[in-house]
């Protein structure tokens, strides 16, 4: 069994109770992500206005970027209390979702997460309540069974996904606004760190915090994460501060190299330039090699990879550039496909 990934932008066990001590309770302490946030603070200013409730809300993109904390922060923004929150993958017949919908009060945000494994028949039932807010629900069943037509308080629905390409166009239609999270700057990340270490009373040496931020992938998830693996060992290895010193020995030990690239990031590419000449190779045919499932590597290997230009997709498959060659001290072997045509999700 693969050991847990300490720099995966996925939740994990032990981490709400800390990560939400630590998330922004309002959208002007939100950082990074600039142009959603301006565009979202139009939309609620305008919506409050009105008196209206905000359009429903399409957030998009990798783990750990704060499509949960946004939803949290626009919640509160609009309502003063948090979301109501559930998820694709349990909400599994209409009942389910029957049972949320009745329950909303007027404004009151609806949060489902990985909103793309709804099954089919649970998000067909939800287009009426997101269109006319109304759904209609079977009582009983077989012969005796018969329609009802609710009617429901209009609410705000916002989906997250980490796979917008999953998604229904008739669901992606559904939702007024749609934004994209983008991976965050090291600058970014060092703010959000030194917000960090300051509520867990964390003291830190000048330029430490920014080391942390370089390793994270972009991610503040990641960040947040990383900075109490390194305080755990600052306070059992040294004397509770963050030094220089501390912070290398924290991540050699976590096996985290200066890209914040692990050792199945290390290894992913590897196999590509060893076992396929640095591709072009299929992720299924990469998967098998590796004894890792697609969906892994897809989810949370291979985009910090793309964004950092060590792996671009081709027609043929996944393909190394020169620079990773690099990063692992290989010698650099030309592709039998140079060329790199568009990415093709799903296709290889």
């Amino acid at each position: 069994m693969a050991r847990e990934r300490v720099i995966s932008g996925g939740t994990r066990p032990g981490d709400e109770p800390i990560d939400a001590a630590l998330r922004p309770q309002r959208l002007d302490e939100m950082i990074g992500q600039g142009a959603v946030l301006e565009k979202l603070e139009i939309a609620m200013s305008a919506a409050k206005k009105r008196g209206e409730p905000l359009e429903h809300i399409l957030l998009d993109g990798p783990p750990g970027l704060g499509k949960t904390t946004l939803a949290h922060v626009i919640a509160r923004e609009m309502k003063g209390q948090p979301p109501r929150i559930t998820s694709g993958p349990s909400l599994a017949k209409q009942a389910d979702m029957m049972a949320l919908l009745t329950n909303l009060e007027v404004g009151d945000v609806l949060f489902i997460d990985e909103i793309h494994r709804l099954p089919t028949i649970v998000e067909e039932f939800l287009y009426p309540a997101m269109e006319d807010f109304r759904v209609d629900f079977t009582i009983e069943g077989g012969l005796s069974g018969r329609v009802v037509n609710f009617s429901l308080n209009r609410f705000t629905l916002i989906g997250a996904t980490t796979r917008a390409g999953m998604l229904s166009g008739a669901m992606r239609d559904r939702f007024g606004h749609r934004y994209h999270l983008d991976f965050y700057s090291s600058d970014d990340l060092a703010t959000i760190l030194h917000r960090s270490a300051g509520k867990l009373e964390l003291r830190a040496e000048p330029g430490t915090l920014e080391t942390v931020a370089d390793r994270s992938r972009g991610t503040p998830r990641v960040a947040n994460r990383l900075l109490k693996r390194v305080r755990d060992y600052a306070q059992v290895r040294a004397n509770g501060v963050l030094t220089p010193n501390v912070v290398k020995e924290a991540l050699e030990i976590q096996q985290i190299d200066e890209l914040g690239l692990d050792e199945l990031d290390r290894a992913f590419l590897t196999a590509l330039i060893k076992v396929y000449d640095g591709g072009p190779a299929g992720i299924e045919a990469i998967a098998a090699t590796m004894g890792q499932e697609r969906d892994t590597l897809e989810d949370v290997v291979e985009p910090y990879l793309l964004q950092i230009g060590y792996l671009i997709r081709t027609r043929q498959g996944r393909q190394a550039t020169r620079a990773a060659y690099g990063h692992l001290n290989m010698p650099y072997i030309e592709s039998k496909d140079s060329s790199a045509c568009e990415e093709q999700p799903g296709l290889f």
